[in-house]
């Protein structure tokens, strides 16, 4: 940590991910009072937190004024505990852990917990629709709509075939709508190649091309939004843009806790398929909120 001492400690083991979801819970809370500072911390070896404890055990408690440290990641974990114990006793200060933890729950205060990971009904255990992000919703521009393609993963057969024969009913459906298409990383090339040579209506933008804050602010705009299975993590940040949001179909490999929590969106009637797009009875539900809803909670139990 450095010498000048933040509110909030964020505890990063380098995962753009992990780092994208603690980052959309200390945003949550610096919107609601833009005075708190914060800080990005690495974990440490387990060696340097012995040697830290050790130097703590019989001392008074380290000077400082953190009040609040937020981890995602197995590697975080103990640092996370530690880091609590050593430099936040003075002030009280609470350990908030992001997704299924490798430790104990009973040893955080807070475990913010995708619901698909179906954690134990505990106090100290708040279950979110998935991971929580850094998305903001903004205004949107009518007949807009955006276009997410995964690729192979371990969840979801990547059947290329199946993509492109849903994107060419996709833009015939919702032809008054401009169509922005992007890719992944794991997108194979091939399938770029048989999506151009099909001539659709669509912008193709290859992820190679956009920068950190493209999708985001494509995200913010985009009335509509259709995203491949195997791209979890897109469909909520989808879902928190305020997005109309369609599922682009994959077989299951497994019945996966993947799987089955998009199953979950489905039945909630959050997420739509192929052969529910223009049903006129689908519900609108608002844009999901759930970095603000556990922001909301720690303001409110006095934690920051």
């Amino acid at each position: 940590m450095s010498d000048i001492v933040p509110d909030i400690c964020i505890i990063s083991d380098g995962k753009p991910g992990h780092l994208n979801q603690s980052l959309g819970l200390v945003e949550a809370l610096l919107r609601t009072n833009a005075s708190l500072t914060y800080e990005v911390c690495p974990p440490v070896s387990w060696r340097h937190l012995l040697k830290l404890l050790i130097s703590h055990l019989f001392t008074t408690p380290a000077s400082s004024e953190v009040r609040l440290f937020v981890a995602a990641g197995h590697r975080t974990h103990l640092t996370l505990l530690v880091y609590k114990w050593c430099f936040g006793r003075k002030t009280n200060a609470k350990a908030v852990v992001l997704m299924q933890p490798s430790l104990p729950l009973r040893w955080f205060d807070l475990c913010l917990i995708p619901e698909h990971d179906q954690p134990a009904s505990m106090p100290n255990v708040i279950e979110t629709w998935g991971a929580l992000n850094r998305v903001q919703p903004g205004s949107k521009a009518k007949n807009t709509g955006l276009i997410l393609i995964g690729g192979p993963s371990k969840h979801f057969v990547w059947d290329e075939s199946q993509v492109l024969n849903q994107l060419k009913q996709i833009v015939e459906h919702e032809a008054d709508t401009d169509w922005i298409l992007t890719t992944s990383r794991r997108t194979p090339e091939s399938f770029l190649i048989s999506l151009s040579a099909a001539k659709l209506k669509i912008n193709i933008i290859p992820c190679a091309q956009t920068g950190k804050d493209w999708l985001p602010e494509q995200l913010a705009i985009a009335e509509t939004c259709w995203v491949t299975e195997d791209s979890v993590s897109m469909v909520y940040e989808a879902l928190t843009a305020g997005c109309r949001v369609g599922l682009i179909e994959l077989k299951s490999k497994t019945d996966s806790r993947i799987a089955r929590g998009l199953a979950r969106l489905r039945a909630s009637g959050r997420v739509r398929s192929l052969k529910q797009s223009g049903n006129p009875s689908e519900k609108v539900l608002p844009a999901l909120a759930e970095a603000r809803r556990c922001a909301d909670l720690i303001i409110k139990k006095g934690w920051i």
